[in-house]
């Protein structure tokens, strides 16, 4: 199966699901506050926690400060209170001061839209690189975060062993046209459906073609199926 049939199939179950669900990073960049620096210290707000906390942190942020400058030059303590609802608040604090000086001493204040100079950025990946292609300059890219990485692989639509790795074969395999659909949609399929541990195989268009549920998911479906069904 090809990716415009698993696009298509997700966007179907998600709008079943939840029809106005949106990511974090999807829900930023709609409201009109997805500059690209924004969605830049966004993604790093939104390591290792859950959208909602993402949110409350990346607001009560930028309602103190607007801009690079301002983040600066700000105190490190107030930064770790503010985000604090992300979790790690003084490894992300510490970053969000790095990257944020970095932008303005080397970039005059603007995220340079170039993937190899936003990893050149102090502890920006290729996920977080990729997020702010997408969410803040609507260019082609492959956001892989977990969730992104579990699917495609429990799909078998890859074979591999880290995000990285997942991303240069899911830009060998899909159509460019496809990449910007990938994040917003596998995430929140990822969120909904296709969860970490107990995923809702019973309510998934793709079992017949993914091949976890195959050697793994049937049995817990079949322990799980309500007697009668």
């Amino acid at each position: 199966m090809g990716m415009r049939f698993f696009i298509r199939e997700i966007r179907r179950m998600l709008q079943e699901d939840v029809p106005e669900g949106t990511t974090a990073l999807g829900e930023i960049s709609r409201r009109g506050m997805g500059d690209p620096f924004k969605v830049l210290i966004a993604t790093i707000l939104s390591h290792r926690t859950r959208d909602e906390n993402t949110n409350k942190a990346f607001q009560q942020l930028f309602s103190t400060y607007k801009d690079a400058k301002e983040l600066s030059e700000a105190d490190d303590r107030q930064i770790q209170e503010l985000i604090k609802p992300s979790g790690f608040y003084h490894v992300k604090a510490k970053r969000i001061k790095e990257v944020s000086r970095m932008i303005l001493e080397k970039y005059k204040g603007r995220v340079p839209s170039d993937l190899e100079e936003l990893l050149s950025l102090p502890s920006v990946g290729r996920k977080t690189a990729n997020c702010v292609l997408v969410y803040g300059f609507g260019k082609p890219a492959i956001p892989v975060d977990t969730h992104v990485h579990r699917i495609v692989n429990r799909l078998g639509f890859v074979n591999a062993k880290t995000p990285d790795e997942t991303e240069f074969e899911l830009m060998k395999k899909v159509d460019r046209k496809y990449w910007m659909d990938i994040n917003e949609l596998f995430v929140r399929f990822g969120q909904r459906i296709c969860k970490p541990v107990i995923p809702r195989c019973n309510e998934c268009r793709l079992r017949s073609v993914c091949r976890w549920y195959q050697k793994f998911g049937r049995q817990i479906y079949e322990k799980n199926r309500p007697r009668g069904i």
